[in-house]
């Protein structure tokens, strides 16, 4: 890039380090300077040949810089965003962006008071799983789509000490939830009717190591599930449909889509089942289904940044905007109440 943004960094952990090695390879930025309350990443910093500000309040009035990345706990995104926006910078923050829509319109109201570029790094609207999934379903090809499981699950509980804590913002809801739940509305941009979630504390921890969400489109039903104690693999994605299942194993598109061959069918033999035998649970003989390759999309693993560049330019729109972070950002306060209340949401759902 003829013109890099000049970017300084609020929390120099390990999410900052991963955008320094991505923004890098790209050269669209240039990295300014780091501030960071661990003396250890600070002494990383200096190794690097950035300015290792004492503050962050420097950090943020120091002109060299145009924008920051907020890479910093989730707890004070907020006030570090009103004081980047205040001090006339353009903001990349790490996602959630916000522990709250409260708090995320006061970010907002910031950002736009201050005419300056305001996103947030939900960068996995570009993973490859997502979108194959998302052209199996809008494609047409298994039919009306009735139930989508989309799973992301581990066994190395939840890493990093904030992240154990309900203080600092911690907890897979807002960890992994928030990017699945954005998946599933960038496929469905309407309300859900109806939305339940039970969290798991199965790790001992204050916060939730994993959930279990359900969200009602009229006939379909989608199912978003995290945990971080799952000792066996999970397929990444199921879709159901009228016409056909496709599953995506893993983030590698691994999988197939099975669909019926009509005209070929052969008459249903039941099969042992415990102690009994079933014809309605039997699968389809061999000869009576064709399978298909998931499909590869192409990705540009660097769009986000792209974007982030040319919005501070001047020259595109940003991809991530306010309205969608915040859409998802309620749907994850609903989530909370539910588990609380253990009920069904529906009601306030109709002002989402």
């Amino acid at each position: 890039m003829d013109n890099p943004i000049r970017l300084s960094i609020l929390g120099f952990g390990g999410m900052a380090h991963y955008h320094v090695e991505r923004l890098q390879k790209t050269g669209l930025v240039q990295i300014v300077g780091v501030y960071d309350t661990d003396d250890a990443q600070m002494a990383d910093a200096r190794k690097r040949g950035y300015i290792a500000y004492p503050s962050a309040d420097t950090l943020l009035h120091d002109k060299a810089a145009e924008a920051v990345l907020i890479a910093t706990p989730n707890d004070v995104h907020c006030p570090y965003a009103v004081l980047a926006a205040e001090a006339g910078k353009h903001i990349l923050c790490e996602k959630p962006v916000a522990l709250s829509v409260q708090e995320l319109d006061i970010m907002a109201k910031a950002a736009q008071q201050n005419g300056v570029v305001f996103t947030v790094h939900q960068n996995r609207r570009w993973d490859s799983d997502f979108i194959a999934a998302r052209q199996i379903i809008e494609s047409g090809v298994l039919g009306r789509i009735y139930r989508i499981e989309s799973f992301v699950c581990g066994a190395n509980g939840i890493p990093g000490g904030w992240r154990k804590t309900t203080k600092a913002g911690g907890g897979m809801m807002l960890d992994w939830g928030v990017h699945l739940i954005d998946q599933i509305c960038q496929i469905y941009p309407q309300a859900p009717s109806s939305l339940y979630c039970r969290y798991s504390k199965a790790l001992g921890f204050d916060v939730d190591d994993g959930f279990d969400l359900f969200l009602g489109y009229n006939d379909l039903t989608v199912n978003v599930r995290v945990d971080t104690n799952t000792f066996v693999r999970k397929p990444r994605w199921m879709i159901y449909g009228r016409n056909g299942t496709a599953i995506i194993e893993g983030w590698d598109l691994s999988g197939k889509i099975v669909l019926p061959v009509y005209g070929a069918e052969e008459e249903i033999v039941g099969i042992e089942a415990g102690n009994g035998f079933t014809k309605t649970m039997a699968y389809r003989p061999h000869t009576s289904v064709t399978e298909q390759d998931i499909p590869r999309p192409e990705v540009d693993g660097d769009a986000f940044y792209k974007n982030f560049a040319a919005a501070v330019r001047g020259t595109a729109a940003p991809a991530v905007t306010v309205p969608s972070v915040r859409k998802v950002l309620r749907l994850m306060e609903l989530c909370k109440i539910s588990d609380k209340k253990n009920a069904v949401i529906t009601k306030e759902l109709q002002n989402l």
